[in-house]
C-alpha cells in the first residue's frame, strides 16, 4: 500500500492517501496451468508491491507531493496522483495522441487519428519503446503501472476507451506544449487529401487549402538575476497561457536526485514547467520555423508511385492503416492508405502536387530531454540538456539558485540552405532543399546573464 508520514514534509496535511490491494496466496501444492485469473492476481500483486514503495501526501491545497526511492517509483506515484485528480483528461490526451479519438467521438475525428498515425504507427511506437535506453523504459513502465494501478483500485471509474495503459504510449505524446508540433499540421489538408480518391485521381485534383493551423498565442515568463533581488537568488515567473485545466500541479521527489515542483501536462511523467532545488524553467511559444513543406514530384508508373529526387526516381512508401470509429451504438472501421517520402508523410496538396510535411519526430530523445530537465543543478548542466535539441515548439526561460538567468530562442532549429525561402513550401525534388542536420546550440539565439539583469518573454 501507499504509506505516508507527516515527518517527511513540513506543512499540514489534509489527506493521506492510504490504499491497499489484496491478492490470492499462490499455491505450492501442485503445478497448475496459468489462467487469466492467475495472471490477473499476479499483476495485482505486482502493482500493489510497487505501490508500497511510494508515499503520496496532499497539502492544504490538494497538491500531491510524491516521495519514492527511485525515479521510476516516483513516476508511478505521479501518474497515480494525476489519475486521481483528473483521469478523464489523462485518458483523453492518450486517446487523442495515439490516434483513437474517432472511437469515442465518431467519424469526424478520423482525420485527427490519421494525422497521428501518419507520423507514428502503433508498431513504430512499440519499436521506439523497445529501443529506448533502460532508464527511459523504466519510466515508461512506471507510467503505465501508475495509471493501471489507479484503475484497478478504483473499479467505480469507467474509462471512455482505454482500460489498460501501455508503456509505449508516451512515444506518441512527448511534446508537453499546447499547440505543439503535430497540432501544427493542418487536419483539413489531410482530410482533403485522404478523403477518398485513388492515387491517380489525387495526382489530378485541385489544390486543397494548405494554410496551417496557427499555434495559440504564447505564454510569458520573466527572469530576474540575483543581483536585483534581496536574497541574491534569481527569480522566475512562470505564466503559461493555456486553458485553465490543461495541466495539473505536482511535487515529485526521489532518492535518485529528483525533486521537482510545477505543472505537468495530464498523462506525462515530467514536470513541464517548474523548478527544483537549484534550477527553474518555463516555456513560451516560439515563432521559429521548425517544420517545412516539401512539394514532391510524384508520378504513377505501372500501378506504382514514384517521386523525383535529383537524378533519382524513388518509390513512394505506401502502407495502410485501419481506424475504428464510433457509429451509433456500435463501431465501424475504415482503411486509409498512407504515403511517405524521405521528407515525411504526405499531408496535403499544393497546386495539385503532393506535399510532405517534415517536423521533429524523435520521441525517445524528446522524452529523455524533458525528464533530464527536471533534475539539473546548474546552468552548465542545463546547457548540456538543451544540446539534445528536441524541444521544437517553444522558447525556454531559465533561472537558478546561483543567480543566473538565461533565454533560449527555440531549441530544435533545422539547418537549411539560405538560398531558399522556407517560409514557403520548397521543391522536394531538389536535394539542396533538404535539411542539413540541426543548428548547434551556440548558433541559436541565446541570452545568458544579460547586462540589464532581467529577461522578459
Amino acid at each position: 500500500m501507499f504509506t505516508s508520514t507527516q515527518l517527511r514534509i513540513g506543512f499540514s496535511v489534509v489527506a493521506l492517501l492510504l490504499i491497499s490491494a489484496c491478492a490470492k496466496e499462490p499455491t505450492t501444492e501442485q503445478a497448475v496451468e496459468p489462467t487469466a485469473e492467475h495472471a490477473a492476481d499476479s499483476e495485482a500483486a505486482r502493482l500493489a508491491t510497487r505501490a508500497a514503495n511510494v508515499t503520496i501526501i496532499r497539502d492544504d491545497f490538494g497538491v500531491p507531493h510524491i516521495y519514492a526511492k527511485t525515479d521510476a517509483d516516483a513516476v508511478f506515484g505521479m501518474l497515480y496522483a494525476q489519475s486521481e485528480d483528473d483521469f478523464n483528461r489523462v485518458e483523453q490526451n492518450y486517446i487523442w495522441a495515439t490516434g483513437r479519438l474517432a472511437e469515442v467521438e465518431g467519424e469526424d475525428a478520423l482525420y485527427s487519428d490519421l494525422r497521428a498515425r501518419l507520423y507514428m504507427t502503433v508498431a513504430e511506437a512499440k519499436a521506439a519503446y523497445e529501443s529506448a535506453p533502460q532508464p527511459l523504459k523504466d519510466l515508461c513502465d512506471a507510467f503505465a503501472d501508475g495509471i493501471n494501478y489507479y484503475l484497478r483500485t478504483h473499479p467505480d471509474v469507467t474509462p471512455r476507451l482505454l482500460t489498460k495503459f501501455e508503456p509505449w504510449m508516451p512515444m506518441f505524446f512527448s511534446e508537453g506544449s499546447i499547440g505543439g508540433d503535430i497540432e501544427s499540421v493542418d487536419e483539413d489538408g489531410i482530410r482533403a487529401f485522404y478523403g477518398g480518391e485513388s492515387p491517380a485521381e489525387k495526382l489530378q485534383v485541385a489544390n486543397a487549402d494548405g494554410e496551417f493551423l496557427k499555434e495559440p498565442r504564447g505564454s510569458n515568463g520573466f527572469a530576474i538575476a540575483g543581483e536585483h533581488t534581496a536574497s541574491g537568488d534569481a527569480m522566475l515567473l512562470i505564466n503559461p497561457h493555456t486553458s485553465f485545466f490543461f495541466r495539473g500541479e505536482i511535487h515529485v521527489v526521489s532518492e535518485e536526485g529528483l525533486n521537482a515542483y510545477g505543472a505537468v501536462t495530464w498523462g506525462q511523467f515530467f514536470v513541464y514547467q517548474g523548478f527544483n532545488e537549484d534550477t527553474g524553467w518555463m516555456h513560451t511559444s516560439t515563432r521559429l520555423d521548425f517544420m517545412d513543406d516539401f512539394v514532391e514530384d510524384v508520378y504513377e508508373e505501372n500501378g506504382n508511385l514514384f517521386y523525383r529526387y535529383g537524378d533519382e526516381n524513388r518509390p513512394v512508401e505506401v502502407s495502410e492503416v485501419t481506424l475504428k470509429y464510433k457509429d451509433g451504438d456500435g463501431m465501424s472501421e475504415r482503411t486509409f492508405p498512407m504515403y511517405h517520402t524521405h521528407h515525411g508523410p504526405v499531408t496535403h496538396l499544393i497546386d495539385g502536387k503532393w506535399t510532405a510535411t517534415k517536423l521533429n519526430w524523435d520521441p525517445v530523445r524528446a522524452l529523455q530531454q524533458s525528464f533530464t530537465r527536471t533534475k539539473l543543478e546548474n546552468h552548465e548542466q542545463f546547457w548540456e540538456m538543451m544540446d539534445i535539441r528536441t524541444n521544437s515548439s517553444n522558447n525556454t526561460v531559465y533561472a537558478d539558485s546561483s543567480g543566473n538567468i538565461a533565454y533560449y530562442h527555440g531549441n530544435f532549429v533545422p539547418r537549411r540552405d539560405s538560398t531558399f525561402d522556407y517560409s514557403q513550401p520548397v521543391d522536394g525534388s531538389n536535394p539542396e532543399t533538404d535539411w542539413q542536420g540541426l543548428h548547434e546550440l551556440e548558433e541559436i539565439v541565446t541570452i545568458v546573464n544579460p547586462g540589464n539583469g532581467w529577461i522578459q518573454n
